[in-house]
């Protein structure tokens, strides 16, 4: 039980530091330029296209999921194909057999008499 609380515990620390980890060096130095002034046009527009970068992977991201997701629910489709014919070529030999089973008895009564 010990051990179980020093493993929350140190989880719960781990978890605060990490969640108060500053941003990275590279954004806050573009910030820090265009407040100072010193920016040129060009970042200004590079960050105005990044919104539209993020959502142009967001749904290349989307489509290649959806995608993979068409492609297990058809192969789904065909593994359960697959298996409800083998049920139903089982179950057809299994009725040949029966068949066959009821017919014999009768055979040998016939040849009996």
């Amino acid at each position: 039980m010990n051990k179980l609380l020093a493993v929350l515990v140190a989880g719960l620390f781990a978890a605060g530091a990490f969640a108060a980890t500053p941003a990275p060096a590279k954004a806050a130095s573009k910030t820090e330029a265009a407040v100072a002034g010193t920016a040129t046009a060009t970042p200004a527009v590079a960050d105005a296209s990044a919104p539209a970068k993020v959502d142009k992977k967001a749904a290349a991201a989307a489509k290649k999921a959806a995608a993979a997701e068409k492609k297990a629910a058809k192969k789904a489709a065909a593994a359960e194909k697959a298996a409800a014919k083998k049920a139903a070529a089982a179950e057809k030999a299994a009725a040949k057999k029966a068949a066959a089973a009821a017919k014999a008895p009768a055979d040998k009564a016939s040849a009996a008499q």
